[in-house]
């Protein structure tokens, strides 16, 4: 709860054990003064987060108190390069011999950038998903990281940025693009499916990708898969739903298949695109370590659901939205539900009498029906649900809910 920027001084200063202090989600100011005496008084602290508020000429006072940082989370850099600050800085990062993971830089003046490259060698993580910096100065920053295993960035990384982080850091592990902004195209970002192409070419050790993207095609699904056999988790999010193959206009399907077929050990998957019930044929016939599966706006009927329910021998968590599956595929698969984790299904086909059967069938699941509209009319098994949670459970029914969602074993006795 943020109530004031104070209460980091009611920390007596006895206390000297912290090793890590988060404030990134923070968005009053805090007390530097508070702030500087919790940081000089905990020589165990290996993980700093700061928030906005933290200005960039207080940054180097920190890094001089805590040079053993591992993790560090810098505060809003302003606009305009100072020389004092910008020399300030460049010392006391010199001096941060232990850091390995960077993050923040909100609001960066890139001229300050090149004040933390002497870090830049040793650092294993960057996280640059807050940052508005764009290509030219990303890419002067990535190619002093050569030993770079976790990269988030915004999508004003474009292809030439991922083109130089795929020859400059063979040692890349996880991927994560996200987009500057959700609904519309920015015609100044050069983005596409290339620049994820070229990480799969050079990144020999890529395990873990999200891509937010505009554009796709099943020749690029197919290059990444046999290029990175090794991947291990496959998130691919194209902002408008239902966009297909933009070369051939044909749906991703066949694309999709050559990521779960090529990739043995892919235990998350997130689909989008234009896809039809071909696709989870594919999954339910290789996808078999497959964890967890995430899918919107995709197929064309219960048989695409029923491939993945009665395919996929080691899924746990299966998340649905928009998608045409119900009842019939629902129902003939209640034993693999009973051997989940859990099932969202958002904005799909499934009634509520479908519903009423299934916790019938089994005790042992929770099946909760979410109604913030308050529009389902629980009288009608024909009405369908907004949203249906199942899950495995050991206690029963749990009492903790607001009003729009009730569980069907005591609900359902009640109101019918």
């Amino acid at each position: 709860m943020d109530l004031s920027g104070h209460w980091l001084s009611h920390f007596p200063d006895t206390f000297t054990s912290l090793e890590s202090l988060n404030i990134s989600c923070l968005g009053s100011e805090v007390s530097f003064l508070a702030l500087e005496r919790l940081v000089t008084r905990s020589p165990n602290l290996k993980t700093l987060r700061l928030n906005r508020a933290v200005p960039l000429g207080k940054l180097s006072t920190l890094l001089n108190r805590a040079p053993q940082l591992v993790e560090l989370g810098t505060g809003a850099y302003s606009s305009g390069i100072r020389s004092d600050v910008y020399s300030s800085l460049s010392k006391a990062f010199l001096g941060c011999k232990e850091l390995k993971g960077l993050s923040g830089f909100w609001d960066v003046d890139p001229s300050y950038l090149s004040a933390f490259y002497s870090v830049c060698s040793r650092l294993t993580t960057l996280n640059l998903s807050y940052s508005t910096i764009r290509s030219p100065d990303i890419t002067k920053v990535i190619v002093q990281c050569p030993n770079l295993q976790r990269l988030w960035v915004l999508d004003h990384i474009e292809d030439s940025g991922l083109n130089a982080l795929a020859l400059s850091c063979k040692n890349l592990q996880e991927l994560r693009v996200f987009p500057s902004d959700l609904y519309v195209a920015d015609a100044n970002v050069a983005l596409t499916e290339q620049g994820l192409v070229s990480v799969s070419q050079g990144c020999p050790k890529l395990q873990s990708v999200l891509y937010f993207c505009h554009q796709m095609s099943n020749s690029a699904l197919i290059t990444i898969a046999k290029n990175r056999p090794n991947l291990t988790c496959f998130r691919l999010c194209i902002i408008e739903p239902r966009t297909p193959d933009y070369l051939t206009h044909e749906p991703l399907d066949i694309g999709f298949g050559a990521i779960v077929k090529h990739c043995k050990n892919l235990n998350r998957l997130s689909l989008s695109g234009l896809l039809t019930d071909r696709v989870f044929e594919y999954i339910g016939t290789h996808a078999k370590k497959l964890d967890m599966l995430s899918i919107a706006f995709a197929g064309d009927s219960d048989l695409g659901l029923h491939h993945v329910l009665s395919g996929c021998e080691s899924l746990k968590k299966l998340e649905i939205r928009d998608c045409p599956f119900g009842d019939t595929a629902l129902l003939a698969n209640v034993a693999k539900l009973a051997t989940m984790r859990s099932l969202w299904m958002s904005s799909c086909a499934v009634s509520i009498g479908a519903c009423k059967i299934l916790s019938q069938k089994m005790p042992m699941l929770n099946v909760e029906v979410i109604d913030e509209n308050k529009s389902l009319d629980s009288r009608l098994d024909s009405c369908l649900v907004e949203k249906l949670y199942v899950y495995r459970t050991v206690a029963g029914p749990r009492s903790d809910m607001p009003g729009y969602i009730w569980t069907m074993d005591r609900d359902s006795a009640n109101r019918i």
